[in-house]
């Protein structure tokens, strides 16, 4: 069986089967470029962090009362940046303010610890959210991460205060681009190590209960 088509110049006589051929060929290329486009227009936007409170040691017996906030002091409110060779980075923020998140933890973690939330306390203890940033380096095959995780810690007293930093760091390294599941739980994972350590620091609540 004998397929025509028309051209500019004239017919053009093409064999059947070549043609079922050459569809075959096709069909690969066409379905996947479909589902590349499908996914890229489904590419999440946002990143969803949940950090969660490690194990806490009890730090006093006395009901000891302190003032506790939480403020963001970062430059910038994206968490992730996707850096590609030839494109301006990618900035991807949290899909909900992550200061509430950690205000809620620091809360539950004193409360822990032995202390009571208490606003009208002399004593008083402010965690300051400084930096918080996976760099993401994507290229064709493979990716690297790099997080860095700064929180500043500021205590005072009717006499004194106290101020520290804590600083946490994450790597990430694997084929391909990386899912946001993955980054996801990478930052999850150091945001908790760090409130941990923070939250078992002797030296801070030793200065909270003077």
């Amino acid at each position: 069986m004998i397929l025509e088509t028309q051209a500019d110049s004239g017919i053009l006589h093409l064999p059947i089967a070549r043609y079922c051929g050459l569809m075959k060929l096709l069909l690969p290329f066409l379905l996947s470029t479909l589902l590349l486009t499908a996914c890229a227009s489904h590419e999440p936007t946002h990143v969803a962090l949940n950090p969660t409170l490690g194990p806490v040691n009890l730090h006093t017996e006395v009901d000891f009362p302190v003032h506790v906030d939480t403020i963001d002091t970062r430059e910038a409110s994206f968490v992730v940046r996707f850096n590609e060779k030839g494109q301006a980075p990618r900035l991807v923020s949290t899909s909900e303010p992550i200061r509430p998140q950690l205000a809620k933890l620091f809360r539950d973690g004193l409360n822990k610890a032995g202390y009571v939330i208490d606003p009208a306390a002399g004593n008083s203890v402010q965690f300051q959210l400084n930096y918080l940033l996976a760099d993401v380096t994507d290229t064709t095959f493979s990716f690297e991460s790099k997080t860095h995780l700064v929180i500043n810690v500021l205590a005072k007293n009717s006499q004194q205060e106290f101020t520290k930093k804590y600083n946490a760091y994450g790597y990430l390294k694997g084929p391909l681009s990386p899912d946001f599941a993955t980054l996801e739980l990478d930052i999850n994972k150091l945001i908790d190590k760090l409130t941990t350590e923070i939250l078992n620091d002797e030296e801070l609540h030793q200065f909270i209960q003077r």
